[in-house]
């Protein structure tokens, strides 16, 4: 409780003083700039790239067999590298951020022609319901002061029986000192699992980088998610029914 009270205080609290578009700009302007240049050196420093390699070797996160992949808030492709990897050779990997800078960065990481480097925000992606098999979206549903209307959009795109790998900062005091860096908000595991169910997306399973992240709560939250076949359907599971 007092880490939580802490982590709090020290949280980026920008997102609720600035008008949404005001706020949605100064973000793509933060990663389009020196900020995004260092992007993927900070992710591979904090181990948060190479540690999610894990999840796709053991199948944590198999996207084997899938044939429409998104990759929601590409950056510098700090997870595309690994569905690069790991997809099949016919597989077409949509990626898209806000920041068309950042989209050029990847493009320049990886010239793959199962690549489409699309330009966009979460809460408006220009594709049909439907159209994904699986998606991934690291450290991006944090920029939206309301969580909703990006996970929404995330389902709605998706197929039902479609799986998602989301990772978000989480209201810790380290997730709060990176809020900070990069102008985001956190947030509470039952609290976005909440938020999750509300959209269809139910909590399968959440997954942990190392057995020491697990243990001393480190690496923010990153959760298998799983769209319903029907808005109705809830699965049962706790968000301390994880597995590794």
């Amino acid at each position: 409780m007092i880490q939580k009270l802490i982590a709090e205080r020290l949280s980026y609290r920008g997102y609720r003083r600035e008008p949404y578009e005001q706020y949605q700009e100064s973000v793509r302007l933060h990663y389009s700039g020196i900020a995004g240049k260092f992007l993927r050196s900070c992710s591979i420093v904090s181990l948060h790239e190479p540690l999610a390699s894990s999840f796709f070797k053991r199948g944590a996160f198999a996207v084997k067999g899938c044939k429409n992949i998104l990759d929601v808030g590409t950056g510098a492709g700090q997870l595309l590298t690994h569905l690069v990897r790991h997809a099949d050779n016919d597989a077409r990997i949509v990626a898209t951020d806000l920041s068309t800078e950042m989209l050029n960065r990847a493009a320049e990481r990886f010239a793959d022609p199962r690549i489409d480097y699309v330009t966009a925000a979460l809460t408006g992606l220009p594709f049909e319901d439907d159209t994904f098999d699986c998606a991934t979206c690291g450290w991006v549903l944090e920029y939206l002061p309301d969580p909703e209307p990006g996970l929404r959009e995330i389902s709605r795109v998706v197929r039902p029986g479609g799986r998602i790998l989301l990772q978000c900062t989480e209201n810790t005091v380290f997730g709060a000192m990176s809020s900070r860096l990069w102008k985001c908000r956190t947030f509470q595991r039952s609290e976005l699992q909440a938020e999750c169910q509300r959209v269809g997306l139910n909590w399968q399973r959440e997954l942990w980088f190392t057995r020491a992240h697990r243990l001393f709560k480190l690496g923010g939250i990153i959760v298998e998610l799983t769209k319903a076949a029907n808005h109705h359907e809830q699965d049962e599971v706790t968000p301390n029914a994880a597995a590794e």
